[in-house]
């Protein structure tokens, strides 16, 4: 499989893609300039033998619009994330998680239909790879904290806010 690769400036840096050249799928997606950055954090059995830069991707003009104040505009994208049972529907769960309204990691294990594996849901968030279209973002720690996020908390804090902001 070949991988394409592009960047956007974002008001908090740098947002680059890496999208299956046959589905256009997201592969993996965060604020760096890198595309090393992503490609380690796409499962083994989806990750490319090429990957090619693109002067631009469609999906690309997705993210611009959300970054403008189209908080919604991330929700129809396709993404292609592969992993346990687990972790596949949390990742669908975490779609659900409307902008402006963040979640507690109790409570996206509850969503999740198991409200007592906290854990898991943590984890579900951290090995997200498709930042911003799968919302992990929107999961906090309980009581409100920040909680952990690839990408920096203050990106974390940049994307909780716009999204308030936004929100319909």
């Amino acid at each position: 499989m070949t991988a394409l690769h592009a960047t956007t400036a974002t008001p908090i840096g740098p947002f680059t893609v890496l999208v299956d050249e046959a589905t256009d799928a997201v592969l993996a997606s965060g604020w760096t300039a890198e595309v090393d950055d992503l490609v380690p954090v796409v499962h083994r059995s989806l990750r490319p033998a090429a990957v090619v830069a693109a002067d631009r991707l469609p999906v690309l003009d997705v993210v611009d619009a959300f970054h403008a104040g189209d908080v919604a505009a991330i929700d129809g994208v396709v993404v292609s994330q592969r992993s346990g049972p687990f972790l596949q529907e949390a990742w669908q769960v975490l779609r659900t998680v409307p902008a402006g309204h963040p979640d507690s990691y109790a409570g996206f294990a509850a969503r999740c239909g198991r409200p007592a594996a906290v854990r898991a849901a943590a984890g579900a968030c951290a090995r997200n790879a498709a930042a911003l279209f799968v919302p992990c973002h929107r999961v906090l720690a309980t009581g409100g904290g920040l909680g952990g996020f690839r990408w920096g908390t203050p990106v974390k804090r940049w994307l909780l806010d716009h999204e308030a902001a936004h929100a319909a």
